[in-house]
């Protein structure tokens, strides 16, 4: 059961990345002009590389270390998973490394 809520969370999250990514090549072909098939495999390699770079989804916690220690307080954890299933191995696996293989076979 674990298994296919993690599958269904990583298929969600790589039709979301699929989305978000053919929209900023479509604006970046609307601004600049170009071919949309490669932007759009350009744009796949860097958003797949950022979520294999981080592991996670947890880019929006960066930003308030700073504030939580100067506020003397310790670093958020995550507690019993917050409703999700996958972890930064898995999101990588399961959608960062797709993004990255559809997005090199899209510009080759």
């Amino acid at each position: 059961m674990t298994v296919l809520k993690g599958l269904r969370e990583a298929l969600v999250l790589l039709v979301i990345a699929l989305v978000a990514v053919a929209v900023a090549a479509g604006v970046w072909v609307a601004v600049s002009g170009g071919d949309f098939v490669a932007r759009f495999g350009i744009s796949l390699i860097v958003v797949g590389a950022l979520l294999g770079v981080t592991g996670d989804l947890t880019l929006s916690r960066v930003g308030m270390l700073g504030a939580r220690a100067t506020f003397g307080l310790a670093p958020e954890r995550e507690t019993g998973g917050g409703g999700r299933v996958l972890t930064g191995v898995g999101i990588f696996l399961f959608v960062g490394l797709p993004l990255v293989v559809v997005g090199i076979t899209l510009i080759s």
